[in-house]
């Protein structure tokens, strides 16, 4: 007890002063982001639409609206190529700059970032939602949650996995150190989708920036407005910390401007449809850069017979409603056993017909607008072709009071049961606010169910047997699987995202997609120079000797024989050649020769 108690009370002072310093709050400074210009119109009011003709583009420009109102939001340019290589070449000017920044200089700027988020979460909501027509709780959910995770995890971890990592150097290299160090690989360029128009913008720039890149952002044209508006929080987080101008940079554009970006950059981070990535994915071959591709998905949540039907229908209903559906991880087949199929779906539609669509900044509303214009007519599509094949409509949710052309930009929550994979609802990523809903009557069959899709983005897989779920989230051909939960995988921001098959491939978030933006140098010096050096052994030093092949054999099975006893008899003669060309004269050495002559 006399050798344990001072070892207690030490290890008690410790964790009390590492508490202590827990409560000591950061020196961190405010930034003040001029916000003036995109709240001037106030907050869209109910029943107050200003309707205007379809977005058709302009070489030029790129019009931005509000989906759930239809009220115009200004224009921005749409740039040329050669406006796209200079503002990548500005970019790069500076990333030489950063390159050589601290981590303490980096955690600051996520610290002053991280700040400004929680003290402004309405703000960039309420950006999100006039942009995206999402709701206030969705934009929160999938917005700033998402982010401010993120930026804790690397200010936790980023680091860590930034420093040199010693590596094991093996039985024939015991007398060196292996290590693989990360560097920056310049300047990222990053494609992505208008679903999550903050979060989308932040997820690649923290990681960018964070491991000493520059990056510029190619925002969608459905959400400019929203993009451009977020480029001044992080270029004033920036300017706070001395980082210099232009690391980080949002262009606007279409399909050129894009095309552009991928010229330029040294890595591409894309998220959006498969056709599209493909397409990147070619013109990235032409520098050979590397590419990480995201394109959406059709993830299957499973349940099992064995559980609790009113806890796991609200689930199911928050992971096709989310963002009015417009999730790429949401949930967009559902496959539910036989023996509590009825119950299910009567407990979900409960829960969908009292969910109302409307204009989000209203207040009334459980769900917002479809983003882009003309999809509602897709989704009914879809609806329309799995009623023709069978399926049957089991629920509706409600519209709020809407104008009569404002119908277009909303979706109304839907479920249909008696579905089957001959529909294109079950095929192709719907992307909006449908539940599709399955029978299956065993595990082997769900799980062919299942891998029966082009995409493989993720899957959540419900059961009161955690052992049962884990077993057929196991043989689900994806990337990602919840148990007993839907979508927690990404707010582990420890863990990667991304997925298989047509839903891409490469990794964002956690290590590897740290790790990702980084250059990977694999560096071997000697333990303990400059005592120990390398030394190439005299029978393979050139001339070769007679016995050189000889030595390589023995050499080989000395060091990776299948026992100690053959290693040790190799060892032997290994010793032995040395030894006796150790002792051959100069001249003598110098005229052996090859068996060859």
């Amino acid at each position: 007890m006399a050798f344990w108690w001072p070892l207690l009370v030490l290890g008690f002072a410790y964790a009390l002063c590492r508490f202590l310093l827990m409560l000591i709050p950061p020196n961190v400074p405010s930034i003040d982001v001029d916000a003036s210009d995109v709240l001037d119109d106030g907050k869209a009011k109910e029943n107050s639409f200003i309707y205007i003709p379809s977005r058709g583009r302009t070489p030029e420009k790129v019009q931005c609206y509000e989906p759930a109102t239809m009220k115009y939001l200004g224009y921005f340019p749409a740039l040329k190529p050669d406006e796209v290589r200079e503002r990548v070449a500005q970019t790069r000017k500076a990333q030489k700059i950063w390159a050589r920044s601290s981590f303490k200089q980096r955690r600051q700027f996520l610290r002053i970032l991280l700040k400004y988020i929680i003290e402004h979460q309405e703000l960039i909501c309420e950006i999100s939602s006039r942009d995206t027509g999402k709701t206030m709780v969705d934009a929160s959910l999938g917005e700033i949650m998402t982010t401010c995770e993120k930026i804790t995890w690397l200010l936790s971890e980023g680091e860590r996995w930034l420093k040199p990592e010693y590596r094991s150097s093996g039985w024939s290299m015991l007398h060196k150190t292996a290590k693989v160090e990360f560097h920056p690989l310049g300047v990222i360029g990053a494609i992505v989708s208008w679903n999550y128009p903050f979060h989308n913008i932040f997820n690649p720039m923290l990681a960018a920036v964070f491991s000493g890149n520059g990056v510029v952002i190619k925002v969608s044209e459905h959400a400019s407005w929203s993009g451009c508006f977020y480029l001044r929080i992080i270029q004033q987080a920036l300017a706070a910390v001395g980082a210099p101008d232009n690391l980080v940079d949002v262009i606007t554009g279409f399909a050129e401007t894009g095309e552009a970006l991928v010229s330029s950059v040294d890595k591409v981070i894309f998220v959006g449809s498969p056709g599209v990535g493909k397409t990147i994915m070619k013109n990235a071959s032409d520098t050979l850069i590397p590419v990480t591709l995201e394109l959406g998905g059709k993830d299957a949540f499973i349940v099992c017979e064995d559980v609790d039907v009113s806890h796991v229908a609200q689930i199911a209903v928050r992971a096709a409603l989310q963002s009015s559906g417009q999730n790429c991880a949401g949930a967009e087949r559902f496959y539910v056993h036989r023996g509590i199929y009825s119950k299910f779906v009567a407990e979900v539609v409960r829960i969908v017909k009292s969910v109302s669509a409307g204009p989000p900044l209203s207040g009334k509303y459980d769900m917002g607008a479809i983003c882009m214009q003309e999809h509602s007519e897709k989704l009914q599509k879809l609806v329309t072709d799995a009623l023709d094949k069978g399926a049957e409509l089991a629920g509706r949710g409600s519209f709020g009071n809407l104008g009569g052309d404002a119908v277009d930009q909303f979706f109304p929550p839907t479920v249909l049961v008696n579905v089957d994979h001959t529909m294109q609802l079950m095929q192709e990523e719907a992307f909006g606010p449908i539940l599709p809903i399955m029978k299956f009557s065993s595990d082997e069959e769900v799980v062919k169910l299942a891998n029966d899709s082009r995409y493989g983005l993720g899957c959540a897989v419900f059961s009161g047997s955690k052992r049962r779920a884990k077993e057929i989230a196991s043989q689900i051909h994806c990337g990602m699987a919840a148990i007993n939960d839907f979508a927690s995988n990404y707010m582990c921001q420890s863990l990667p995202f991304g997925g298989v098959k047509d839903s891409g491939f490469g990794r964002f978030a956690g290590v590897e997609g740290l790790r990702a933006c980084c250059l990977m140098k694999s560096v071997v010096e000697d333990r303990w120079w400059p005592f120990i050096k390398t030394k190439i052994p005299k029978p393979i030093q050139y001339p070769v000797a007679e016995n050189g092949f000889e030595f390589q054999e023995y050499l080989v099975e000395a060091l990776y024989g299948m026992n100690v006893w053959d290693r040790l008899r190799a060892l032997i003669n290994v010793l032995k050649i040395l030894t006796e060309q150790n002792t051959i004269p100069s001249s003598s050495s110098n005229s052996m020769k090859r068996r060859s002559d």
